[in-house]
């Protein structure tokens, strides 16, 4: 990615190096239709290098939350802050190259190779051939595709598991710092899931990103998390490190909880 030069950027990168907060929410609200209140007094950060995980049920804020940290909605009142900077003191396309994006239906383009497909963003940036080449061999190793197999197949000749594999590396092609995943697994079979979940666990290990992570699933929350943001009614009731999240009574948390254990038995039977 290119690095901010003017001393302005500079002096709010090394500020915001130093306290380790890479995204912030400040009393953000968002409205749709003039009056309907989705969002309502959010209040987070998000630290460099974690996993923050919003979950919640259908409805509750997760993914109108995630779509304000690279512009594609634009808070209402309050401040989204991107390291250190207002969303809306960005340019468009440079945040939106700074930070990676996943979604559940992948958005591959299906006339683009597996590998056009990932050096999309590379390109976009200018970057040499030569570089980009072995960029996509080295980002498709990392997820575990095979380049001579796979680079010259179109989306349709995937699985779903190897489409979100591709949409995954595609979202990290360009080294971004931040990458937002809304429920990236969540079309996928059982034993899929459970495979990438764990890839992508390594993977984060490796790569120390700064994500957040929106699911619904409670088991994925515990597993991914390094912590867990419940959404509620267009708010976050609490924020739990997994093993706190498991022994709160919170009444927002318990039935969550409740169902993960309930999920668990079953699992043992």
């Amino acid at each position: 990615m290119a690095n901010y030069t003017d001393a302005a950027q500079d002096k709010t990168k090394a500020m915001n190096d130093s306290t380790g907060i890479a995204i912030e929410f400040a009393h953000v609200n968002y409205r749709i239709n003039g009056d309907r209140l989705l969002l309502s007094d959010i209040n987070l950060t998000v630290q460099r290098g974690e996993i923050l995980m919003l979950l919640g049920l259908s409805g509750s804020g997760k993914t109108t939350s995630l779509k304000l940290i690279n512009l594609l909605l634009r808070p209402t009142e309050g401040v989204v802050r991107v390291d250190g900077r207002p969303v809306q003191d960005w340019d468009v396309i440079r945040l939106r190259r700074h930070i990676g994006y996943a979604i559940q239906d992948v958005g591959l383009f299906p006339h683009y190779t597996v590998r056009d497909n990932v050096a999309l963003i590379p390109k976009l940036e200018g970057w040499e051939q030569k570089k980009i080449d072995a960029r996509v061999e080295e980002i498709l190793q990392m997820v575990g595709l095979a380049p001579g197999e796979f680079s010259g197949r179109y989306p349709d000749q995937l699985s779903g598991g190897q489409r979100q594999r591709v949409g995954l590396a595609r979202a990290l092609a360009a080294g971004p710092p931040i990458l937002l995943m809304d429920e990236p697994f969540g079309a996928l079979d059982p034993i899929t899931r459970s495979e990438l979940q764990k890839e992508f666990k390594q993977l984060q290990q490796r790569l120390n990103k700064t994500v957040v992570f929106v699911t619904h699933d409670v088991g994925e929350a515990l597993l991914l998390g390094s912590r867990i943001a419940l959404m509620d009614s267009g708010r976050p009731r609490g924020v739990f490190v997994p093993r706190d999240f498991l022994a709160s009574k919170d009444q927002f948390v318990q039935p969550y909880v409740d169902a993960f254990r309930a999920a668990l038995q079953v699992s043992q039977l």
